[in-house]
């Protein structure tokens, strides 16, 4: 059994108030395989739950929710828990997942950011059931989501920004070494999927970017292909394939740009974290450390793709700020977004991808001890 076989029958965004409870039981059903923790307090009072899952000797930690107006990750990772216990039948016949709970251990923060949650419920309700076409999806997304500014970033908040980081440093970064730390992350719109990998595994990671592009594939989506020519600090690896981002690249950037302002409000990223407090001093090795990032929305139009530039994006990107505008005013922004061939991603196939991702870090830390 593999991540990608679990339940996926019961796919649908749920908040962290709805799923607390049912964590609790299904951890509490578990005490040998899981473990339920309350971690901290988000700034507004909601209670950020966690989960150690498995007993293996190598770290793996897990994070969602970071950028609130992108669901899909909490929802991966509730599901991973979720379904991961509700299949003890195939632990008690030491296949599949038992053979995975007994070589990792998983640290898992399925939603960091409750209270922006809270906040993007206005569009998340009016998400598409899945096998369903909704007109409403994206007028309530351009109209109702909310998105953290820098200061109020929380994947760029570590260690302490907010206590919510905090919450999370001493969960997630208690400087036991950490062999893969996976931020999950979504965009708005996008012309196919992104992986972004830390980039002292760059140059080690051919079959992970081979498998992520097979993954992709399969699920009958692009690449996201933009080369930033390593704008804020983003590498790019080819197709699809950016560095992690970094919080000392972003204050770079901007001290670089005169505005000290901005600069002052990034600290530092979850991956940035990882590879502090877990770097072998040693060896110079660090963890493998994944960023994913799939669209709710794909513009799945043909067009002459020059490599590197993503021609539709950027004319889309152009338009968003009227299109954001028109829907908030209540306008149909349907016709201006037909040449795009936007269509949403349905949420299976995202969970799907997701799991597929993290699958794929694990293998490429059985490959890289070879």
């Amino acid at each position: 059994m593999h991540l990608t076989d679990l339940n996926l029958s019961r796919l649908r965004f749920r908040t962290s108030d709805e799923v607390f409870d049912e964590l609790l039981a299904a951890c509490g059903a578990n005490p040998d395989l899981a473990q339920f923790r309350v971690i901290g307090m988000s700034e507004e009072g909601r209670q950020i739950a966690a989960i150690t899952l498995g007993y293996g000797p190598r770290l793996i930690t897990l994070v969602a929710g970071a950028h609130a107006d992108e669901p899909v990750g909490p929802e991966t990772l509730r599901t991973f828990v979720l379904e991961g216990l509700a299949a003890r039948d195939w632990l008690a016949e030491g296949e599949g997942l038992h053979a995975l709970f007994e070589e990792f251990t998983f640290r898992i923060i399925p939603h960091i950011n409750p209270d922006g949650e809270a906040r993007n419920q206005e569009w998340i309700e009016k998400w598409p059931d899945p096998g369903s076409i909704s007109g409403q999806a994206l007028p309530a997304y351009l109209a109702h989501r909310v998105r953290e500014l820098p200061g109020r970033d929380i994947e760029f908040g570590y260690p302490v920004m907010r206590p919510e980081n905090l919450a999370a440093s001493r969960f997630l970064f208690d400087y036991e070494p950490i062999a893969l730390h996976m931020s999950l992350h979504g965009m708005g719109f996008a012309e196919g999927a992104l992986l972004l990998i830390e980039k002292r595994w760059g140059e080690q990671a051919v079959d992970l970017m081979e498998g992520f592009t097979s993954a992709v594939s399969d699920a009958d989506l692009r690449l996201h292909d933009h080369d930033r020519g390593g704008d804020k600090g983003f590498r790019y690896y080819g197709p699809g394939f950016w560095s992690t981002p970094e919080g000392t690249a972003m204050r770079a950037h901007f001290l670089n740009e005169g505005d000290h302002e901005t600069a002052e409000k990034f600290f530092l990223s979850s991956m940035e974290m990882a590879v502090q407090t877990s770097r072998d001093p040693q060896t110079g090795r660090t963890p493998l450390c994944l960023v994913t990032e799939l669209p709710l929305f794909v513009l799945d139009a043909e067009y002459d793709h020059e490599p590197g530039i993503p021609g539709l994006f950027n004319q889309f990107k152009k338009e968003m700020p009227e299109l954001t505008l028109a829907a908030q005013k209540g306008e149909d922004v349907s016709d201006r977004v037909a040449p795009y061939g936007l269509v949403v991603l349905d949420l299976e196939t995202a969970v799907r991808l997701q799991l597929r991702t993290i699958e794929l870090g694990l293998e490429a830390l059985v490959t890289n001890d070879r």
